[in-house]
């Protein structure tokens, strides 16, 4: 049976870290297939082909934030009712979520089909690379019910404390991932769409695990009074889920602003900015798993009135952040160069020339790397009181910082200038979820005040 953990009790740090732990081996395993896709294509298929890819990982990414902004709004509600303790509403809220999923999968596979060729036109995608790209974001677009299944059912579990069953999830779907790559890309020679599928079915299977545990749990079998859906439940899972959804949405909009600059300036520059790209998730690995500790923690605690209780466990898990991001920044400090290696293949000239930029924007984004930590800690926290909308906020300040250094910053300083607009974007949101978190509490602490219980 699938372990739940309730957040409401014991000391704060501890459970954020604890819970945090296996979403964050899960989390690396999962970036880790991500990883591995793009050395195999990297190492086999070469330079265009990572360019390739990276020319398509801004829409991709759209997708999967509006999949995980959705879904990760709905365990909002999860938590709180599982926090007071009412099993019955915590099923049908479950129930209502399953409907709105669905429907939201398929016009969201319909949307990225359409647009997929028109969106790399506008981005200016190279002529050398566009191919791959669009075969490499079809593919993806194909999968994106499995990927909704997958993670509306690791959100479900995440809500009720069990940070395990999606790392066994991960670990699995690591495996998959990897065999698929070696078997499509370098001996059936499907090329990037066939890293495409490889990562799709991995989810497949991912899913599938995370089901199977969900059935074990008695507090969530479903009876007849549970499936029917009710308007106002469906409507206030929207207001949850939509604003992280849309932030997400905005976000990645700013990264194709950035993605149209890059392209500018060649496959080369392209290549070794993909090559950093994709350990960006190895970077914030940490720094997501804690953020879903926040979302569950606080979300917990807001349901059972225990609004002290949310405030020591932010500072507990902003002092572990700050460690973290610390630490990761010193590994790829130090050992960047051998890592990005692994993403790069050609002639001497070419590798030694798309390293020096990789290797640059990786010491940029580490060094700076405590203040994505403190957004996304700060931003789950907010997002687990119930508040969407502030985050949204402050999604909209991350994308006019981004794309106003995008387009900016290169006209002064070259293409340095483009190295420094994701952490703009990072300090931009810093500065709004600054005063979110302040006013949040604030707000929490009146409404425990005042209620006939406090």
């Amino acid at each position: 049976m699938a372990s739940i953990q309730n957040m409401t009790a014991g000391r704060p740090g501890r459970l954020i870290f604890s819970f945090a732990l296996p979403l964050m081996v899960g989390n690396l395993f999962q970036q880790f297939y991500t990883v591995a896709d793009a050395m195999i294509v990297g190492q086999v298929l070469g330079v265009s082909a990572i360019a390739s890819v990276g020319a398509s990982e801004w829409m991709i990414w759209m997708a999967l934030g509006m999949v995980q902004g959705f879904t990760q709004g709905f365990s909002i509600w999860m938590a709180q009712e599982f926090g007071a303790d009412r099993p019955r509403q915590l099923r049908s809220v479950i129930a209502n979520s399953v409907f709105l999923s669905v429907v939201i999968a398929l016009a969201m596979l319909l949307g990225g089909q359409l647009c997929a060729a028109p969106i790399l036109h506008i981005l200016n995608t190279p002529a050398t690379v566009f191919p791959g790209a669009l075969s490499y974001m079809r593919t993806m677009f194909c999968g994106i019910p499995i990927t909704m299944a997958y993670n509306l059912l690791a959100s479900v579990l995440r809500s009720l404390g069990d940070g395990r069953t999606p790392l066994y999830a991960m670990v699995f779907a690591a495996a998959v991932n990897i065999v698929l790559d070696l078997l499509f890309v370098a001996v059936l020679h499907t090329g990037v769409a066939g890293a495409a599928a490889a990562s799709v079915i991995a989810q497949l299977f991912a899913g599938v695990f995370c089901y199977v545990r969900i059935r074990g749990i008695d507090l969530l079998r479903m009876n007849r009074e549970d499936l029917p859906l009710h308007r106002r439940t469906c409507w206030r899972l929207l207001v949850l889920g939509f604003p992280m959804a849309f932030q997400n949405a905005v976000i990645s909009v700013g990264g194709m602003i950035v993605q149209y600059v890059i392209n500018g300036f060649g496959v080369l520059f392209l290549a070794g900015f993909t090559a950093t790209n994709k350990l960006y998730g190895m970077l914030e690995v940490a720094a997501t798993s804690y953020g879903f500790s926040m979302t569950t923690y606080a979300g917990q605690n807001l349901g059972a009135g225990k609004t002290d209780r949310i405030r020591h466990g932010y500072r507990s898990a902003m002092g572990i952040a700050m460690v973290t991001s610390v630490v990761i920044a010193l590994v790829m400090v130090l050992g960047g160069h051998a890592i990005l290696r692994c993403f790069i293949s050609g002639d001497a000239k070419t590798v030694a020339d798309t390293l020096k930029i990789a290797y640059h924007y990786l010491f940029i984004m580490s060094v700076c790397l405590p203040v994505l930590y403190y957004l996304h800690v700060t931003r789950s926290c907010v997002q687990g009181m119930g508040n969407t909308v502030l985050p949204m906020v402050s999604g909209f300040a991350e994308f006019f910082m981004r794309t106003g250094s995008a387009l900016l910053l290169p006209r002064l300083m070259g293409q340095e200038g483009i190295f420094y607009a994701e952490i703009l974007a990072w300090a931009g949101a810093d500065i709004v979820l600054f005063f979110s978190y302040r006013y949040c509490m604030a707000r929490a602490a009146r409404a425990h005040s005042d209620s006939p219980a406090a």
